[in-house]
């Protein structure tokens, strides 16, 4: 008599460059099923605030998708998609929309220049269509301009020394310019809307751990911009204390996407909260994991790094926590130690030893072929048997 298929719970995140959180979670369906054909299986595509927040949350929570023609970090319009939820009341935002890293050549990165303006425009657009609730996701950005540009977008202005109205899309190297600052427009445009920032990042605005020092170089900064966007950010944000009566500056999370963090609080009136434990409740990863036996999760790079507010890791440490199994797929070899005892994984599949990334048909035809390796390893002929004609549901 064979034992019953397994309950599986296969939920990736994305791996950048190469394939989004939900067509990681196909390709491993794709792969365990070649073994397990009656396996009861459930996707489930995760998001930590940055690119595929909306998607993820839409998916679960159903809704539907809206694009918002917006201005790009560099001033290009591109199309930002962003979710409205099924009570036409709730948004979903991700600055990388419109404001992303991805948007942007790698030869091209360039904070001195690039603007979350565009982002701005998608609130905007989420207001006029409704929202009075909005979810931002700030991860995956291009930007270190303090959120001035979104917030320039949603009616704030801005003054030079001289008194003149700066128009422009504010960039980062236009925040030294920043003397003065008119925010009447926005409290009005705000008064009854809601934001909740989804960030896992406690970066303050400013210092060695601050935004300009860490995502500067990050985002294309040399060392001499990192000096101006930190005395930008410093300048600009005695201007904007002094306009809201806020000081933001040692917030834990002011520094998220550029300083977004800050002026969510100082100017939006919004509340930052845990944005991965926060997406994981919105789309009922607890849940799902209660029916599971065996979790398959995946990201980039699995490491010990993947606790720090990445989705994979917060899944496997949720699973730890549940006495579920655990199975991971990490697209890069992991740094420093095996991250298999700190994370919990009994199982683990490492797509590439190089950084070189494939073109997203052959990364899917990996994934799936690992998913399948890890379910044909020693160890489960007995409970699970690769053959079995048991489609029992649980």
């Amino acid at each position: 008599m064979t034992s019953p298929a397994p309950a599986v719970l296969v939920a990736m995140d994305s791996f950048k460059g190469t394939m989004t959180a939900a067509q990681a979670c196909e390709a491993a369906e794709r792969g365990l099923r070649s073994l397990w054909p009656h396996a009861r299986m459930k996707t489930l595509p995760l998001a930590d605030g940055g690119g595929g927040t909306v998607e993820a949350i839409l998916r679960a929570r159903g809704g539907a998708f809206q694009t918002t023609a917006a201005r790009g970090p560099l001033g290009s319009i591109v199309a930002a998609r962003w979710g409205m939820l099924a009570d036409k009341r709730t948004a979903v935002v991700e600055m990388a929309a419109a404001s992303g890293l991805a948007l942007v050549a790698p030869g091209e990165r360039d904070p001195m220049r690039a603007s979350s303006h565009g982002t701005g425009e998608v609130l905007r657009a989420t207001i006029a269509s409704g929202a009075r609730r909005i979810l931002l996701g700030i991860g995956d950005t291009a930007t270190v301009d303090g959120g001035l540009g979104a917030a320039q977008a949603l009616g704030v202005r801005f003054f030079d020394d001289a008194n003149r109205e700066i128009t422009q899309a504010l960039a980062g190297a236009d925040l030294e310019r920043v003397a003065s600052a008119d925010v009447s427009a926005l409290r009005t445009l705000l008064a009854d809307v809601e934001i909740e920032v989804l960030c896992d990042v406690s970066n303050p605005l400013l210092g060695g751990s601050g935004a300009a020092r860490v995502f500067g170089p990050q985002k294309g900064a040399s060392p001499g911009d990192v000096e101006r966007l930190e005395n930008g950010l410093r300048r600009a944000y005695d201007v904007i204390e002094q306009a809201t009566g806020t000081s933001v500056r040692a917030l834990p999370g002011a520094g998220a996407a550029g300083g977004m963090g800050a002026a969510a609080v100082a100017l939006l009136g919004a509340r930052l909260v845990p944005g991965t434990e926060r997406i994981f409740k919105l789309i009922g990863f607890a849940e799902a994991l209660r029916s599971a036996d065996i979790l398959l999760t995946g990201e980039g790079r699995i490491d010990a790094q993947s606790l720090s507010g990445k989705g994979a890791g917060h899944a496997l440490l949720e699973a730890h926590r549940a006495g579920v199994r655990a199975w991971a797929i990490s697209g890069l070899a992991p740094e420093g130690v095996d991250p298999r005892a700190t994370l919990h994984i009994e199982r683990l599949a490492v797509l590439a030893t190089d950084t070189t990334c494939p073109e997203p048909e052959e990364a899917q035809r990996q994934l799936e072929q690992a998913a399948a390796r890890l379910a044909s390893q020693p160890g489960d002929a007995g409970a699970y048997p690769a053959t079995s004609n048991d489609s029992k549901q649980r």
